[in-house]
């Protein structure tokens, strides 16, 4: 028997565990900060030096050395490089760790914070550095126009088109790590309810738990090495 083919979805949950805060948690980031002042375009063309603070900042947090991938993410990866049918990753996180953990079937549907883009000429460069306003693009080389390559609220998360592709042609859903609450993501579990089976990796029941045919509940680096695990047992 073919293996299924598999699209997992991750979210701030899974890179927690390696230091990086969540978004909507209680203590989380939209929590100190709000939403209309940081993270969408009206933001930007508002007060450009306030959104590249808040954005360096959360740099500045990525390159801290103490911040690794983890059990989960390493097990992803491994999952990835070994497995013979369809496989795709669609990640939530801006973050890097993915692929750090060495995952290559990978999906940033919403953006790489260590990337930046030019407004001017929408050109995407490896960055991670601190922007300012005095940044040139090295593709153009105008300065001013330098934004971290992220999606903000009101802007349409990238490479849909493939996500929607792999979501309709898998046999398995797996969503890891996040509150079911931000769409479309959100919404792929209904997307493929009833087609294909469909697994929830969470620390608590997310909005949408009571969609899938099963829900485990626990630390993804302990989940997510386990299900893998089996995964490859079954289907070496």
């Amino acid at each position: 028997m073919a293996p299924p083919n598999i699209v997992v979805l991750t979210g701030a949950g899974i890179s927690r565990e390696s230091g990086l805060h969540t978004f909507r948690d209680a203590d989380g980031i939209w929590a100190k900060h709000r939403i209309e002042d940081v993270a969408t375009p009206e933001a930007f063309r508002r007060d450009p030096a306030r959104v590249r603070s808040f954005y360096n900042a959360r740099r500045a947090g990525l390159r801290d050395p103490a911040v690794q991938p983890n059990a989960a993410h390493a097990a992803l990866a491994e999952l990835d490089a070994r497995w013979a049918g369809d496989f795709l990753l669609v990640t939530q996180n801006v973050d890097d760790l993915h692929h750090r953990a060495g995952s290559r079937r990978l999906v940033h549907m919403h953006g790489e914070l260590a990337r930046d883009r030019c407004i001017y000429c929408q050109v995407v460069s490896p960055g991670g550095g601190d922007l300012t306003a005095e940044t040139r693009c090295p593709a153009c080389g105008r300065a001013g126009g330098m934004r971290p390559h992220v999606v903000w609220f009101g802007e349409m998360p990238l490479e849909m088109e493939r996500i929607a592709a792999a979501l309709a042609a898998c046999d398995l859903f797996v969503s890891i790590g996040t509150s079911g609450a931000v769409y479309p993501a959100a919404g792929f579990v209904a997307e493929v309810r009833g087609r294909a089976d469909t697994l929830e990796l969470n620390l608590e029941p997310s909005e949408g738990s009571h969609l899938f045919d099963e829900a485990r509940h626990g630390p993804a680096t302990r989940l997510v090495p386990e299900w893998v695990e089996a995964m490859l047992a079954k289907w070496p």
